[in-house]
């Protein structure tokens, strides 16, 4: 739990290091929250939708959910979208990457497989242009550090 949060922590430092546990652990709270959120939305009315399909075999029924970004999501995409970008950025930086090449993700598909394939790369050992190399650092003293 403590690897999610700390993005929240660090919610607009874009200089350091950020390890693929903390990327990878605050994109899984991302989709727990957003997914709540469209959740939310559809229950309460502000947007989104539950539609039932046909039955794919006999006696299964199969849900589907859509949201078209009702008002908890918006908030909620809006609110978290400062620190999502910093933890890439800094994810970025761990691999001896400036943080522009977050910007490759706007080419559509070959630039979303490239930021995965880096999001996936161990980070450099040891220090490297952007900071120490967090893995030698507990997120106790990386939010203390950055905080």
């Amino acid at each position: 739990m403590e690897w999610m949060l700390l993005p929240l922590k660090r919610y607009a430092q874009f200089s350091g290091r950020a390890r693929r546990k903390e990327y990878w652990m605050f994109v899984l709270l991302l989709v727990i929250v957003y997914f709540v959120a469209m959740a939310l939305d559809t229950a309460l009315g502000l947007g989104g939708s539950m539609t039932r399909y046909a039955d794919t075999a006999p006696g299964a029924a199969s849900v589907g959910f859509y949201s078209n970004g009702g008002v908890l999501t918006i908030i909620s995409m809006l609110a978290l979208f400062l620190p999502s970008l910093a933890v890439a950025v800094r994810r970025l930086h761990d691999i001896d990457k400036s943080g522009w090449w977050v910007l490759i993700g706007i080419v559509p598909l070959i630039g979303s497989i490239v930021l995965i394939v880096f999001y996936c790369l161990d980070g450099t050992k040891g220090p490297n242009r952007f900071g120490p190399d967090p893995k030698d650092q507990t997120p106790e003293e990386l939010a203390q550090r950055f905080s």
